[in-house]
């Protein structure tokens, strides 16, 4: 017996309300942009510019008496959390330290790092700095800058190649897509002030991948179908090749996340900003590939050339889901 997630033969209409789930996709996007302004962004080490320091202690972490035993030093602005983790042990407390950028210096002075220690040591006595990063405000400033260049860079190459592939509707679909993506990405992440860093920046850059796949598979049959039924309503024939595609988008989608969710909770907290971002972006890259790419196509519609012959009639891979 095989394992089906999905019928063989599905008829189910992913465009009855258009309107209402691009609308949906338009307000969540507006309230992500009103959550970034508003709140802003939890910026990591990377672009803050400062000193990390992971500590260590046998006894639990009191964030309160860490910061009162740091405020003396008057080192400006301190960040204390503690770190939770499954895979640590009864008597293995971690918490992150971060201090903000000091005034002419590209880092925490050994002097000042020496001073924490001995601030901290005396709340949490035997405590360990098991790992200090530091980056200059000039570098952090300019790795924002490099960020949203290659953001925008990306997002500009995917537009030129599916206009290109396609005709410019598909791209206009495309590109709406995973603009909905990246900025509901930023969204969660300033909502729920998750950390951002250059590790969150690779995962949209991986998000933006992952979702034009999804989306061109999908185009790709739209393109076959229409000149396989060009009689059929523009809408008929969306509906179809989603349908068509839907095995193997629930399919891929769904070991992705399986295999994600087994990193978000045995990974450790190093690596938990970036899976989460990739964990939510193919959930919205998934949904945005048929109800904001496809929509915008829909609406923008599509011209239907008929003169071009039907390339795959009488192939033996027609049929055949990509």
């Amino acid at each position: 017996m095989r394992l089906k997630l999905v019928p063989e033969e599905t008829n189910w209409d992913f465009f009855k309300y258009a309107r209402f789930t691009l609308g949906a996709s338009v307000v969540a996007v507006i309230l992500s942009l009103v959550a970034w302004l508003a709140i802003g962004l939890n910026f990591g080490i990377d672009f803050q510019g400062g000193t990390t320091v992971r500590t260590e202690a046998s006894a639990p972490v009191d964030v309160a008496a860490y910061r009162d035993a740091m405020e003396p030093l008057g080192l400006g602005d301190v960040v204390i959390s503690e770190v939770f983790d499954p895979s640590f042990a009864a008597d293995q407390h971690v918490a992150m330290v971060r201090i903000a950028a000091q005034e002419g210096q590209e880092g925490l002075s050994a002097e000042n790092l020496s001073a924490v220690q001995d601030a901290l040591n005396a709340v949490a006595p035997g405590i360990k700095f098991t790992s200090v990063e530091s980056v200059g405000p000039k570098v952090s400033g300019e790795l924002i800058q490099t960020a949203v260049i290659a953001v925008a860079a990306s997002l500009a190459a995917i537009l030129f190649y599916i206009w290109l592939r396609f005709e410019w509707q598909f791209s206009v679909g495309a590109v709406a897509a995973l603009f909905h993506d990246v900025v509901l990405t930023i969204g969660i992440f300033s909502v729920l002030q998750i950390q951002f860093d250059l590790a969150t920046i690779a995962a949209i850059l991986t998000i933006i991948g992952y979702s034009i796949n999804d989306t061109v598979v999908i185009f790709d049959r739209l393109r076959e179908n229409l000149i396989k039924y060009k009689k059929r309503d523009l809408r008929e024939v969306m509906n179809i090749s989603v349908n068509e595609t839907l095995s193997r988008t629930v399919m891929t989608s769904g070991t992705t996340l399986v295999a994600l969710l087994a990193l978000l909770i045995l990974g450790g907290d190093v690596i938990r900003g970036f899976v989460f971002a990739i964990f939510w972006g193919v959930i919205v890259g998934t949904y945005s590939s048929v109800f904001v790419a496809k929509n915008v196509v829909l609406f923008l519609g599509v011209k239907r050339d008929w003169s071009k012959p039907d390339k795959t009639e009488g192939n033996q891979f027609a049929n055949i889901d990509a």
